[in-house]
């Protein structure tokens, strides 16, 4: 494959960093877990709709930062909605901006410049929320420059990753010199809670959700003689699909957020989806799926599987999103720069020709509240 010519001034994502908490549960002992930690063993029929759902999630493990010892002295969050909302917050406003510094500075190191390079922070988030926020507590731990420009987006949930990348894209395109710091960061805290029968709808978000943060450096024009570009941002988009408020609900309370996911949701992304991929590329003269390489969010196997089959699309095309959900379950707005992270590493092992496992174009998309689905599209660099 020939080098790819890039325009001048379009954003270069120049470094990838993602970080988890140490502990973590194993999806096939989850349910032993959650009833035990929330007291619900007798409630047997509960905790085997519990285990059939593990089942079909097809995820091996999930990284919490919550542990068994936590949990025991924090009985409202082990109730079910019990109010509980001062004690998830003083953890979140602490352990948010903390794991997204660890994120924050792989991808500092994976870029190979210093901090003092980054003009804007982009950070988002759909927890533990308080002014002044995770942005700021961030700039404090990584020590950046007091003048870099903060831009904080909340309650994006799902679509958060490509709705920050977006952003980071036009303020990247439209400041000279410009390096953004763009970083997701999530942790189950927000959500965990104990169930019951009139609530047992709730089993479905405790058997999905992990935690982790992940951040991207990106910049436009870059110094190849010092960076590396690693893909280059060539579109973003945001749809949103009507008649479908209903698919994905998440609800601030004194008990937490409470998410409702709807059996439409996996049917109303893969219905919709076509369209933002050919918003996306007709500009580039690309209409054969196959041909791009998938950075798909991992909301659920059932979202992956329907986006599969209504778009014809080779088992290998969606392999890094299904890796990501097994090894980490949904961590909502950062996963699918974990998918990024996974497919650059796989192109690099298997000796492909870019680092879009040898495709040219490829589509990052993510899906939350609205039904909101961001789509950005994105061309690979040649490997040497």
């Amino acid at each position: 494959m020939e080098p790819a010519k890039h325009p001048a001034g379009r954003a270069m994502i120049l470094g990838i960093g993602t970080a988890n908490p140490e502990n973590y549960v194993y999806q096939a002992d989850y349910p032993d877990f959650y009833f035990r930690v929330t007291k619900g063993e007798h409630m047997p029929d509960l905790k085997e709709k519990m285990k059939r759902i593990c089942e079909k999630t097809c995820i091996k493990k999930r990284h919490m930062y919550l542990t068994e010892e936590m949990l025991e002295g924090m009985p409202n969050l082990c109730a079910c909605l019990a109010p509980s909302m001062d004690a998830r917050q003083e953890i979140l406003v602490e352990e948010i901006p903390k794991l997204a510094k660890v994120s924050s500075l792989k991808a500092i190191e994976d870029w190979g410049q210093p901090l003092s390079k980054i003009t804007h922070l982009v950070f988002g988030t759909t927890s533990g929320l308080d002014m002044p926020g995770s942005d700021l507590r961030l700039v404090e731990l990584l020590g950046l420059n007091p003048n870099v420009q903060r831009y904080m987006l909340c309650h994006q949930a799902c679509a958060g990753g490509g709705c920050i990348l977006r952003l980071a894209k036009d303020i990247a395109e439209n400041n000279p010199g410009a390096r953004v710091l763009a970083v997701c960061s999530e942790l189950t805290v927000c959500i965990f809670s104990g169930t019951c029968h009139t609530h047992s709808d709730l089993l479905v978000s405790q058997a999905l959700f992990g935690d982790g943060s992940s951040a991207l450096i990106v910049g436009s024009e870059p110094d190849t003689t010092i960076e590396t570009p690693l893909f280059e941002v060539v579109g973003a988009y945001q749809h949103t699909i009507p008649n479908s408020r209903e698919a994905v609900e998440i609800h601030s309370r004194e008990a937490g957020l409470i998410v409702y996911l709807a059996k439409s949701l996996p049917g109303h992304v893969s219905n919709n989806i076509e369209k933002c991929l050919i918003d996306a590329f007709t500009p580039h003269g690309v209409s054969d799926w196959n041909s791009l390489f998938w950075v798909a969010h991992p909301g659920g196997r059932a979202v992956l599987d329907l986006i599969e089959s209504n778009l014809s699309l080779k088992e290998e095309k969606l392999l890094a999103s299904r890796h990501i959900l097994s090894e980490y379950g949904n961590m909502a707005s950062a996963c699918v720069f974990f998918v990024l992270d996974e497919i650059r590493k796989r192109s690099i092992k298997e000796g492909k020709s870019t680092t879009g496992e040898g495709c040219e174009y490829g589509i990052l998309c993510g899906f939350g509240p609205g039904l909101t689905i961001e789509s950005v599209a994105l061309r690979s660099i040649p490997l040497n």
